[in-house]
C-alpha cells in the first residue's frame, strides 16, 4: 500500500498495489495488519456504496458531528469523482483549505478523510460509484453539511450547475455553520 501526504497533511492518498496477469488484476483494498503498519489503526464499522446515474453529480459537503464523528476511506470503482476533503476544525490553521484527489476504478486510489473535515464529491463519468468506509455508523441527529459553493472555501469542482440533492442544496454557508470539530494541535 502506498501512502501518499496531501496538502493537508492528515487527509491521505492510499493506492493499493495491483497485481495483473492474463485474467486482468486482483488488488487487497484492506487489511487492517498492513494499515496499522502505516499507522492507520481505525476501526471500520459500516460500509456505504453510492451510485451516480448523472455526470456532474455533486454530493456534499457532509460531515457527521461528535460523538458519532466519521472517518472516511473513500474509492471509485466505477467511473471517476474528483474526491474533496476541507479542513473543518475550528483553530485549525488550515481551517476551509481543502484538497481535490481524482480517485477512479481504473487508478484504484483512495481517500482517507479523517474527523473533523468535511467531505464531498463531484462525479467526473455517468454511472460512477463509489464505496467508503466509516469508522461510526450513520447517526441522523449528528448529520451536518456546508455548501458546496461556499465562496469562503473556493472549490474549483469543474462544474457550475452540478445534480444536488435537496438538502445539498439547502445546507449552511461555513459561516452559518456550526463548528463542532476543534483542531487539537498538531492532531
Amino acid at each position: 500500500m502506498d501512502v501518499t501526504p496531501t496538502d493537508l497533511p492528515e487527509v491521505l492518498i492510499l493506492t493499493p498495489r495491483r497485481f495483473g496477469d492474463a485474467r486482468g488484476w486482483f488488488s487487497e483494498t484492506f487489511n487492517a495488519a498492513r494499515m496499522a503498519e502505516v499507522g492507520i489503526g481505525i476501526d471500520w464499522v459500516q460500509d456505504n456504496h453510492s451510485m451516480s446515474a448523472a455526470k456532474g453529480t455533486l454530493r456534499g459537503l457532509h460531515y457527521q458531528r461528535p460523538p458519532r464523528a466519521q472517518d472516511k476511506l473513500v474509492r471509485c470503482t466505477r467511473g471517476a469523482i474528483l474526491d474533496v476533503a476541507v479542513d473543518f476544525r475550528a483553530g485549525s490553521p488550515r481551517f476551509a483549505s481543502w484538497v481535490a484527489v481524482e480517485l477512479s476504478a481504473e487508478n484504484g486510489r483512495q481517500l482517507l478523510v479523517p474527523k473533523g473535515f468535511l467531505h464531498g464529491f463531484v462525479t467526473l463519468t455517468e454511472n460512477a460509484e463509489v464505496q467508503y468506509k466509516c469508522s461510526d455508523l450513520y447517526a441522523p441527529d449528528c448529520d451536518g453539511a456546508v455548501r458546496w459553493d461556499d465562496p469562503e472555501i473556493g472549490i474549483d469542482w469543474g462544474v457550475t450547475t452540478p445534480v444536488l440533492s435537496d438538502k445539498d442544496r439547502a445546507a449552511p454557508l461555513l459561516a452559518d455553520a456550526p463548528r463542532p470539530f476543534t483542531w487539537e494541535g498538531g492532531k
